[in-house]
């Protein structure tokens, strides 16, 4: 009803489940994680709870989507049964097939599954069981699920259950008669709600892949109200969202007021006293957009029989109620935007590995790729871009060096950029000479506190213990890696420049020139100009060589075994061990739950993690983007 009005594709906040537009905010690669290291630890139960819409289907279905191919999935999403229907259930997802003979029963079924876990097992093969909505199970039907998971080898038992459902799950577990299931779940998480800077990204998001135009329908200044009336749940995000559009259709505005979003929280949430108003004028939403819909099917021929220009044909007399004209379109603007990401605020600071939380493994999944830009029209478009904040998001970050200073203070100052700034920009620095690579790189030591000097920057670090990663991308490799780097832009692919990326944002990319002009342009403009060549900085662990692989053992074999270790909560493993099938398979999970080439050997990119999810401080890109997102 609102898309064509809003030049969108199609509706951004359907509740259906979508893939494209899954969004998997810090919370939900946490729970993903947890899932992840339940199946690969080979334990009994792992659980995952959450509030309703908090999006724990969204994790699960993620969860399917990235098991070996040696598993095989029971789903059950209807778990109100008796012991007996249960047992049927889990024979009918896995294909288990009963005698004809006898009259069924509890022993028969349960034989059953037995002689088909074994027979698995004999093949590698493993199986896992996924209950939904898990809250609703009797304490016999857990007791009976408690008890399939007696069948177990020296290793490994063989049928894993992820129990998924609402908070009163972690009380019915908590139950003396249960505490014998509550002692095998291995994993456990529960699936809070967004931050605000997590909630702008999410709507950014979903508007950016339903194509979304420079002008967005929801200024940012009402994104904290929007997070305060949600709490955070995506499904109430949606919902809120969704009759906030249609809000603005009916009442002919651009774009969604502060008065408009009341309205809509005060009739989908039927709280008055939590929007501060009541639901009448937003209860007329609908009835009012049901008269201009009907309008507008009338008048289909006129819409097409203009200049292309949408929303201009008035709604005939005969529609019936009030006199209402259709509401006229914002003004066309090229359709173009980005996905977004939220990063974790890390003061840049050089030194040793730190500790794992005891909560490390909740952030043991980064991200899950989303596309660069969206454009309703396949052209791509600048964004609405803002100056980036100089505040760490978690405000208690240290004090950059006075280097980092410096060209924090040019990025604070910066002023956006359009693609053709950008191209003039790039143009102007080839006539003047200002295209060298090792300033760029001399600018992104500053970050890290250095100095460097020399010809060579990447030597010059290398004897300070902080190496070079030079490797080919785009816009979802940097987000992925998470730290600036020097880029190689082009003008019409003939003139190269070198510009150091300092934050990166679904608004736009901050760059510095080495000339040390700061300037913001948007996701889009930077990916046409990106040559795909890219370098940032490590910090590799001691005598660290150029690859662990298998059979290896050394300082850097312990001190990779030590931080899996410590992200995974296992204990501390011995000194000196080689890296051997066990710690390769470690690896590997890990490298798969990061979005990493999982092949068992440690490189760059697998340490660039190691050291970010142990809470070493060290520069980041997104960090400085979801600071500045919410100045």
């Amino acid at each position: 009803m609102y898309t064509h009005y809003f030049n969108l594709k199609q509706s951004p906040f359907s509740i259906a489940p979508d893939p494209r537009y899954l969004f998997m905010s810090e919370r939900h690669r946490e729970a993903l994680a947890h899932l992840l290291y339940g199946i690969g630890s080979g334990g009994g139960f792992v659980l995952l709870t959450g509030e309703i819409g908090a999006g724990k289907t969204t994790v699960c279905r993620c969860f399917m989507d990235q098991i070996p191919e040696n598993c095989k999935l029971g789903y059950i999403f209807n778990p109100k049964l008796t012991v007996e229907e249960l047992l049927l259930t889990i024979c009918d997802e896995f294909g288990i097939g009963l005698p004809q003979q006898g009259a069924a029963s509890v022993k028969r079924y349960v034989d059953a599954i037995n002689a088909y876990l074994l027979a698995s097992h004999a093949q590698a093969r493993n199986n896992v069981l996924i209950i939904d909505e898990a809250q609703n199970l009797s304490a016999e039907v857990l007791e009976q699920l408690r008890l399939l998971t007696n069948l177990e080898t020296s290793e490994r038992k063989l049928l894993q259950i992820i129990l998924i459902g609402q908070p009163e799950l972690r009380t019915m577990l908590a139950r003396p008669e249960l505490e014998q299931l509550a002692q095998r779940v291995i994993a456990r998480y529960h699936l809070g709600s967004l931050s605000e800077a997590e909630t702008s990204a999410y709507i950014e998001h979903r508007l950016a892949v339903a194509g979304a135009a420079a002008i967005a329908p929801f200024p940012r200044r009402l994104m904290g109200l929007v997070h305060r009336l949600t709490k955070g749940v995506p499904r109430r995000i949606n919902l809120l969202c969704d009759r906030a559009l249609l809000g603005a259709y009916v009442e002919n505005q651009p774009q969604v007021s502060r008065t408009i979003l009341r309205r809509a929280a005060a009739e989908v949430f039927a709280g008055a006293e939590q929007a501060g108003q009541g639901a009448t004028a937003g209860a007329r939403w609908p009835l009012v957009a049901a008269g201009v819909a009907g309008g507008v099917v009338l008048s289909v021929v006129l819409w097409h029989s203009t200049d292309g220009q949408r929303g201009k044909a008035a709604v005939p007399a005969a529609v019936s109620g009030p006199a209402l004209a259709a509401p006229q379109g914002p003004a066309a603007a090229p359709a173009g935007a980005a996905s977004n990401t939220a990063g974790l605020a890390v003061a840049a600071s050089a030194g040793a590995p730190a500790a794992a939380s005891p909560g490390a493994l909740a952030t043991a999944v980064q991200s899950v790729p989303l596309p660069d830009t969206v454009s309703a029209s396949g052209a791509a478009a600048p964004l609405a871009v803002h100056s980036p904040g100089a505040a760490s998001a978690t405000g208690a970050a240290a004090p950059l060096p006075a280097t980092s200073q410096a060209v924090a203070g040019a990025a604070a100052s910066s002023s956006p950029s359009s693609p053709a700034d950008l191209a003039a920009s790039a143009a102007s620095r080839a006539q003047t000479g200002v295209t060298d690579k090792a300033a760029a790189l001399r600018q992104l030591a500053g970050l890290w506190g250095l100095a460097l000097t020399g010809s060579d920057p990447c030597a010059a670090a290398a004897r300070l213990n902080l190496r070079c990663l030079q490797t080919r991308g785009g816009i979802d490799e940097l987000r992925q890696l998470d730290r600036p780097a020097v880029l190689t832009l082009r003008d019409n692919h003939v003139i190269p420049a070198y510009v150091l990326l300092t934050a990166l944002d679904a608004s736009g990319a901050t760059l510095v020139t080495p000339g040390g002009k700061t300037e913001r342009v948007s996701v889009a403009a930077l990916a046409r100009r990106l040559d795909g060549d890219f370098t940032t900085y490590w910090r590799a662990p001691a005598n660290w060589r150029d690859q662990v692989a298998a059979g290896d053992h050394g300082p850097d074999v312990d001190w990779l075994a030590q931080r899996l270790a410590q992200l995974y909560e296992l204990a501390t493993p011995a000194a000196d061990q080689p890296l051997d099938a066990a710690l390769r398979k470690r690896l590997r999970d890990f490298q798969a739950a990061q979005q990493l080439k999982a092949d068992g050997v440690a490189g760059p990119k697998t340490f660039i993690r190691l050291y970010q999810l142990g809470g070493v401080q060290e520069p980041r890109l997104l960090a400085q983007s979801v600071a500045g997102a919410g100045k």
